[in-house]
C-alpha cells in the first residue's frame, strides 16, 4: 500500500535530519530522545551506571535539580517541592464539549465510551502547535479491567460489554491549549478516538489481502496499545502487546498450531471471554483474526480521521512501543518483546526516509528487521530476519518475508537471539546511547539450555524480581553499509531493587525502584524511568518490595549514575508515558490503572470499585480513573533541571 502521507517540503535531498528539525519540526515531535550519534566504540564502562557510556568517552553530568520524594503507599500523587501537579484527560472525559458526560457509576454505554477518553493510559506524546500555547496530545489505552469498566454485570459476557471494552482501548488524539499557564483540553474537530472497532489498514510484507489476515470481514481495531515512538515525518507509532489474551474458544476440538502457541494463543486466553459474545474473538470460528494484532501501528495526528496503518515490516510480537531515531538519513526503530525470554528488535530503513517518502513509499515498509544477540564480553550483533538468509529458507519451512514477519518470534528463535528479562520500552539519549528497560524475570530469560548453557551476562541475576536497565551504542564499523550497523557494545546501566534484599543493588532510599518499564530521554540527557511493579509484588514484604512503595517515576543522570525519585503514584497504578513540551517547562505523565487488584490492598469489584484506590476524583460514589498528569515548576523553570 502506498504511503498516504505527503512528504514535508523541507524533506529534500541534501537536507539532514537536524536541518528538518531546524526548519520547524520539533526534535521531540520528530523522534523519541534525540538523533542517534554513531560514535566509535572504545570499550565498556568500568561498572554499571558509571560515568563512561558503553563504547564512548565520559559524558558531562546532567544535574538533577530537585529533592527526591520518598517512597509512598498513599492513594495520591506526590511531586518534589517547588512543583505543581494537576489532572488532565481522565478516562471517561468526553473528547468534545458536546460529548457524553462521565458516569461515576460506570454506566456509560459502549457508544458513549467511543466518544470519551479511553482507559489504562500508556504511551504519550505532545506534538507542538503553531505557537507555544497549543499542541496535540496523543495517548494510548492499553487494556481494560472489567471490575472498573462496568457499573454492574453478571457472569455472562454480553455483546455490549465487549463493545464497551473495545471502545475503551486504542488511542486518543486530543488538542490542548494553554490559558493563563494552565493546559486544558480544547474543543476541536481534530479530537478523535481510535478504538478496537476503528477501520485499519495494513502495509508492508502483509497487506490486508494477505491470506493470513483474511477473515471475510474488513480489518478493524487496535488493541494492547502500549508505549510509543514518533517518526521524523511527525507521525505517532504505538505497539500492540498482550493481544493473544483477547482470543479464546470453548471448542473441544480446536488445537493451536505451533505458530499460535509461540505467539501465546490458547483456548482460555487471558480470561476476557469475549469469544462467548463476539465470534470475531473465537479462535475456532475465526482463527485468522488474531493475526491482525501484534503489530506497530502508525497514526498521523495531522489527519487523525485517516485509518491507522499497521506496519508489518516491523514484525509481529508483543511490541512495547517503537522508539525511533535516524542514522545517515535512514529511519531506525527499536522495540522490545514483552515476554519472559523475549527479544530486542531493530528495524533499519533501506534508504533515506525523505527519499522514500518523496517516492510515495513509507520508510517503515522498506528496510531490514533485526534481532539482538548479546555476547558476554559486552559486544553484540544485530541478526537480520531476512527470508532466504541463514535458516530462514523455504527448505526450512519459511515461505517468504511475510511469513518471517508474521512469525517473527520463531524466526528470532531460529537465529539464536538472546532471551532477555521481559524487554520493555526503549529510549535513545541525545548522545546516541540507547536504553532498554527489562522489567523482571523468574529466571526464564537466561540461556539455560543447549550446548552453550550459561547465565548470560545481559541477565546478571538468576532470579530477577526487580529488573534492570541495559544500554548500548551502535558500532558504525560493523555493518552492511551506511545507516545499517549490525554491531553494538552494551552494558548494564543499573540493577533495580532494594539493597536490603539484594547486595548487588547500589541504590539508596532516594532512588530505589523496581520493575522499570517506561523510559524517555529528555534533550538534556536525563533518563526518566517509569515503574510497573506488579499487583503481586507491590508494597509486599513477602516479595522484598515493602520499601519501594507504590509505582513511581525517577530521573537518572546517565553520566554519573545518580537516580532520584521524582514522582509517586496512587495505589495499584503504574506510571507509564512521559513527555515534555519543547520548552521543557511542562511535563505530561500517564497514570495507568489506579485501583487495580493488588494483594496488598485487595480486589475491586463492580459493586465495590474503590477497594484499592479512588484516585483522582475521590468521589465516595465513584471509581478510580487513569489520567494524564500536568506537572510544572512553580518558578516556571525546566523540569528536572537545577
Amino acid at each position: 500500500m502506498p504511503d498516504h502521507h505527503a512528504p514535508y517540503p523541507e524533506a529534500a535531498p541534501g537536507r539532514t535530519f537536524d536541518d528538518v528539525v531546524a526548519a520547524g519540526l520539533s526534535r521531540r515531535q520528530a523522534l523519541t530522545g534525540g538523533t542517534l550519534a554513531l560514535a566509535a566504540f572504545l570499550g565498556l564502562s568500568a561498572s554499571p551506571a558509571s560515568a563512561a557510556q558503553p563504547g564512548g568517552a565520559a559524558k558531562a553530568p546532567t544535574p538533577l535539580g530537585f529533592t527526591a520524594v520518598p517512597a509512598s503507599s498513599a492513594d495520591a500523587v506526590a511531586v518534589p517541592a517547588g512543583y505543581s501537579v494537576r489532572v488532565l484527560a481522565p478516562w471517561g472525559q468526553a473528547v468534545r464539549d458536546n460529548g457524553p458526560k462521565w458516569r461515576a457509576d460506570g454506566g456509560n454505554t459502549a457508544a458513549e465510551q467511543a466518544e470519551q477518553v479511553g482507559s489504562h493510559h500508556a504511551g504519550l506524546h505532545f506534538f507542538p502547535g503553531t505557537d507555544d500555547s497549543r499542541g496535540t496530545l496523543v495517548l494510548t489505552h492499553e487494556y481494560t479491567d472489567a471490575a472498573l469498566l462496568y457499573g454492574h454485570g453478571g457472569a455472562t459476557v454480553t455483546k455490549e460489554q465487549v463493545a464497551k471494552a473495545l471502545a475503551a482501548h486504542g488511542v486518543s488524539v486530543l488538542e490542548v491549549r494553554r490559558t493563563g499557564g494552565t493546559w486544558q483540553l480544547a474543543d476541536s474537530p481534530r479530537n478523535v478516538r481510535v478504538t478496537g472497532a476503528t477501520p485499519v489498514a495494513f502495509s508492508g510484507p502483509l497487506d490486508a489481502d494477505h491470506p493470513a489476515l483474511r477473515t471475510g470481514t474488513p480489518a478493524t481495531g487496535t488493541l494492547g496499545t502500549s508505549s510509543h515512538g514518533v517518526t521524523p515525518w511527525g507521525t505517532f507509532l504505538t505497539g500492540e502487546r498482550n493481544v493473544a489474551g483477547y482470543f479464546g474458544t470453548d471448542s473441544t476440538t480446536w488445537r493451536p498450531t505451533r505458530a499460535q502457541k509461540r505467539a501465546g494463543i490458547s483456548a482460555r486466553g487471558d480470561g476476557y471471554n469475549w469469544h462467548r459474545a463476539d465470534a470475531r474473538f473465537d479462535l475456532a470460528a475465526n482463527g485468522n483474526e488474531a493475526n491482525r494484532f501484534g503489530w506497530v501501528v502508525e497514526i498521523d495526528p495531522s489527519t487523525p480521521q485517516a485509518p491507522p496503518v499497521k506496519r508489518t515490516a516491523l514484525g509481529r510480537f508483543q511490541h512495547v512501543g517503537a522508539s525511533v531515531t535516524e542514522s545517515a538519513g535512514r529511519v531506525v526503530v527499536y522495540s522490545g518483546d514483552d515476554e519472559n525470554g523475549g527479544y530486542l528488535y531493530k528495524f533499519a530503513g533501506s534508504d533515506s526516509w525523505w527519499r522514500l517518502r518523496a517516492q510515495g513509499r513509507s520508510p517503515l515498509d522498506h528496510g531490514t528487521l533485526y534481532v539482538a544477540r548479546f555476547e558476554d564480553d559486552g559486544t553484540g550483533r544485530w541478526l537480520p530476519l531476512t527470508h532466504g538468509q541463514g535458516p530462514l529458507t523455504r527448505d526450512n519451512g519459511w515461505a517468504d518475508q511475510a511469513d518471517v514477519a508474521l512469525r517473527a518470534r520463531q524466526a528470532a528463535d531460529a537465529l539464536g537471539a538472546t532471551p532477555l528479562d521481559r524487554p520493555q520500552q526503549t529510549s535513545i539519549g541525545p548522545d546516541g546511547t540507547a536504553f532498554c528497560a527489562l522489567a523482571n524475570s523468574p529466571g526464564l530469560g537466561h540461556c539455560a539450555s543447549g550446548p552453550n548453557a550459561h547465565q548470560a551476562a545481559v541477565s546478571p541475576r538468576a532470579n530477577n524480581p526487580y529488573g534492570h536497565i541495559i544500554r548500548w551504542r551502535e558500532d558504525e564499523n560493523a555493518g552492511q553499509g551506511e545507516g545499517r550497523e549490525t554491531g553494538f557494545r552494551w552494558d548494564v546501566f543499573v540493577l533495580a531493587g532494594d539493597p536490603a534484599h539484594d547486595r548487588q543493588v547500589h541504590l539508596d532510599a532516594s532512588g530505589m525502584f523496581g520493575s522499570p518499564k517506561h523510559l524517555w530521554s529528555d534533550a538534556d540527557g536525563r533518563l526518566w524511568i517509569g515503574t510497573g511493579i506488579s499487583a503481586y509484588d507491590q508494597n509486599r514484604a513477602e516479595t522484598g518490595h515493602e520499601h519501594l512503595g507504590n509505582n513511581a517515576m525517577l530521573a537518572a543522570d546517565p553520566a554519573t549514575g545518580e537516580i532520584r525519585r521524582f514522582l509517586t503514584g496512587p495505589r495499584g497504578a503504574e506510571i507509564t508515558g512521559v513527555i515534555t513540551t519543547p520548552d521543557r517547562r511542562t511535563m505530561f505523565v500517564n497514570v495507568q490503572h489506579p485501583g487495580e487488584h493488588t494483594l496488598a490492598w485487595g480486589t475491586p469489584t463492580q459493586d465495590g470499585p474503590r477497594v484499592v484506590s479512588n484516585w483522582p476524583d475521590h468521589d465516595p460514589a465513584g471509581r478510580p480513573r487513569s489520567a494524564v498528569l500536568v506537572i510544572q515548576r512553580t518558578d516556571g523553570g525546566v523540569i528536572g533541571a537545577a
